[in-house]
């Protein structure tokens, strides 16, 4: 028979050895005994039972001398009601509200770092690894990613042998010019998309969508030099190191920067890249720099630019799409103007090979001869 002094109730019990339920009856005595089927499984003294996280809707606790995945759980209130007064302890260690404000505080806390983290440590890490990133490694991955940038471009190297020569040409006078060191490969791809791209390693290109926007050779000139002082600041490898974040850091560190995942990741950061405004101003001032060693104008390209997004910027060059050419950096590059002495980059024959070069034999003949 139950005396005065015990109280029952009903819980559902785990052992701490597996996850199995096991319905066990409770008797409030001298301890909390836990009872299965009319045996004593267990008595936790009061003192030692403390509430363990679980839904609001039940009373969960566990007991600091049982197994430590030992539980039991309360659903019935007024069974709850009336154990709670024999554990004095219940709530030891928890805190309350304080501890709430803690977990809260370590949890804006953290996301605070995680945001510090990609705004300021991921950018200060990439100035700084960009120039110790050597050589080889840059061109690794210019060799890695340039047939993902075909692909996706879908466009194929246009094969007119004048044309590829003259832009040969040009893309060797800027070169010279601009105190470029590495070797740089040019190709025309056959892509609609205005645009011209450097990739990490001295890969240029120009696309033909650009090409036949373009009214002569300096509009051309001037954009390849734009991209020439992004690969001369290394701003494509600084980018492609902040986009990817630690997992680019680490296949660095490893040697590892040229699998599958990396290579696609690698080419759409190139093809989508929106440089900072300070890299977008110094590789202006490169070209403007680079067309006047020439002794050509840099306002050519400015005007390319202007006039191709006055309809819809979104569809053009990386370097205007995400910091579109204002009124202030056409009138930067205007006032910086030099009168032209320098000889013509390309010959007017050279001129129109280039402007060819993604036509077929039989459209560049066509062209030949209504031209004579």
């Amino acid at each position: 028979m139950t005396s005065e002094t015990e109280q029952t109730g009903q819980a559902v019990y785990f052992d701490g050895t597996s996850n199995r339920k096991r319905r066990v009856a409770l008797r409030m005595a001298a301890g909390l005994d836990i009872i299965e089927d009319g045996a004593l499984v267990d008595t936790w003294p009061y003192d030692r039972i403390r509430r363990a996280d679980g839904a609001h809707s039940l009373l969960r606790l566990a007991c600091v001398s049982a197994l430590p995945l030992a539980r039991l759980e309360i659903e019935d209130a007024a069974t709850a009601q009336a154990l709670i007064p024999h554990c004095a302890s219940l709530d030891v260690g928890r805190g309350g509200s304080a501890q709430t404000w803690r977990i809260v505080f370590w949890s804006a806390a953290a996301v605070c770092s995680i945001v510090a983290v990609v705004l300021y440590g991921i950018p200060f890490a990439a100035d700084r690894l960009a120039p110790l990133v050597p050589m080889s490694v840059e061109n690794r991955i210019g060799e890695a990613v340039d047939k993902q940038i075909r692909v996706m471009l879908g466009g194929k190297t246009c094969d007119g042998a004048a044309g590829r020569a003259a832009f040969a040409a040009m893309v060797g006078k800027i070169r010279q010019a601009s105190g470029i060191a590495m070797p740089l490969d040019a190709e025309v791809l056959s892509s609609p998309v205005p645009n011209a791209f450097a990739l990490p390693g001295g890969k240029v290109y120009l696309l033909d969508g650009l090409l036949q926007k373009a009214r002569n050779p300096d509009e051309v000139a001037g954009v390849i030099a734009h991209e020439l002082g992004h690969v001369h600041h290394r701003d494509n490898l600084r980018k492609i190191i902040q986009e990817g974040g630690t997992s680019f850091l680490a296949g660095l560190l490893l040697g590892d920067v040229i699998g599958a995942t990396a290579v696609i990741f690698v080419a759409r950061s190139v093809l989508d890249a929106s440089y900072s405004r300070e890299a977008e101003q110094r590789a202006d001032a490169f070209a403007v720099e680079t067309m006047h060693t020439l002794g050509r104008s840099a306002a050519p390209m400015g005007e390319l630019l202007v006039r191709l997004t006055a309809n819809d910027p979104s569809k053009y060059l990386t370097i205007i799409a995400s910091h579109p050419l204002s009124e202030d950096r056409l009138v930067a590059m205007t006032k910086q103007d030099r009168p032209v002495t320098g000889p013509e980059i390309l010959s007017a024959q050279e001129w129109q090979a280039l402007k060819g070069v993604c036509k077929t034999s039989s459209e560049r003949k066509a062209s030949l001869s209504s031209s004579r």
